[in-house]
């Protein structure tokens, strides 16, 4: 799957200046790749891993199996309304049951052609971790009909900090930015 806007931690053997780190970590990336943003964390603070959240995902929809934007503004609206989303997926082997609801944060529709969708996920360590093709199979069952992905992309990785942010831009619209990423000067979003 493409990703956009990764997150990385780097553990350096001494402190060095960030432009002598930004200059050497952007001397090594592949083609293609740039360096958004670097920054000092506190050494005791939580991995980077264990930090993660969520995920907001893009999932562009295969023509011959796209309902339009007006039905899948109806049927995730109805979905995301859905107290429960009891959903089966196999691990080692077998079908666990599950629920999709509490690991899915929202779900956007994006206008096309072709018609794409913005799907937030959460990461939770008991339940697991919401999954784009999960929430499309939920839309399917609930439009009665196939929904195709024919890409998929994550477009960035959510701290903590970034889906309370948006637990609290659901609850009181216009207080925060919402889930999209803040410009930086050189036009480059983080």
């Amino acid at each position: 799957m493409a990703a956009e806007r990764e997150l990385a931690d780097l553990v350096l053997a001494e402190r060095l200046p960030a432009w002598r780190v930004r200059e050497a970590v952007a001397a090594t990336l592949p083609d293609g790749y740039h360096l958004v943003e670097l920054g000092d964390v506190w050494l005791g603070a939580p991995p980077l891993a264990g930090a993660v959240a969520g995920a907001d995902y893009r999932v562009t929809l295969l023509s011959h199996a796209d309902p339009g934007p007006e039905i899948l503004h109806e049927a995730a609206d109805a979905l995301l309304a859905e107290a429960s989303l009891p959903r089966v997926r196999e691990k080692g082997g077998r079908d666990v049951v599950y629920d999709l609801r509490p690991l899915v944060a929202g779900i956007e529709i994006l206008d096309g052609p072709p018609t794409s969708l913005r799907i937030r996920v959460r990461f939770d360590p008991e339940r697991g971790s919401g999954r784009p093709e999960e929430v499309l199979g939920a839309l399917a069952e609930r439009l009665g009909r196939p929904v195709g992905a024919g890409n998929t992309v994550r477009e960035r990785l959510l701290l903590a900090d970034d889906l309370a942010e948006h637990i609290a831009e659901e609850r009181h619209p216009g207080r925060s930015p919402g889930p999209h990423p803040r410009p930086v000067p050189n036009g480059t979003a983080v």
